[in-house]
C-alpha cells in the first residue's frame, strides 16, 4: 500500500506548475495592407514558444503579446515577424 500510495504523491508533484515570467509586448506592425494581414500576423505570433495571448489591430497597425520571457523575448517576435513580410519592432 505504501507504494501505491507514494505513486501517486509523486504524479500529483509532477504536474504542480513552475511560476513564468509572463510580460505584455507591444509591437510595431507595419505593412498591412488587408484585413488577413492581422489573422497572418495574430497566427506567427502564436507559434512562438511561450506566447499565451496575441491580437492584431490593422488600424493601429499594432500587435499586443502576451508571453513568457524565460521562452522568448519581445526582439524575438518581431523577428519572426518581420520574417513573413510585416516589418516589426518592439514599441518601448
Amino acid at each position: 500500500m505504501k507504494s501505491i500510495l507514494g505513486g501517486f504523491a509523486l504524479v500529483i508533484f509532477s504536474h504542480i506548475a513552475v511560476a513564468s515570467d509572463i510580460r505584455t509586448a507591444t509591437l510595431d506592425v507595419k505593412g498591412m495592407t488587408c484585413a488577413s494581414c492581422p489573422l497572418t500576423v495574430k497566427q506567427i505570433l502564436k507559434k512562438q514558444p511561450g506566447v499565451s495571448e496575441a491580437s492584431v489591430d490593422y488600424k493601429s497597425q499594432v500587435a499586443q503579446v502576451k508571453f513568457d520571457a524565460d521562452k522568448v523575448q519581445p526582439e524575438q517576435l518581431a523577428q519572426a515577424v518581420a520574417h513573413i513580410g510585416f516589418p516589426t519592432t518592439v514599441k518601448k
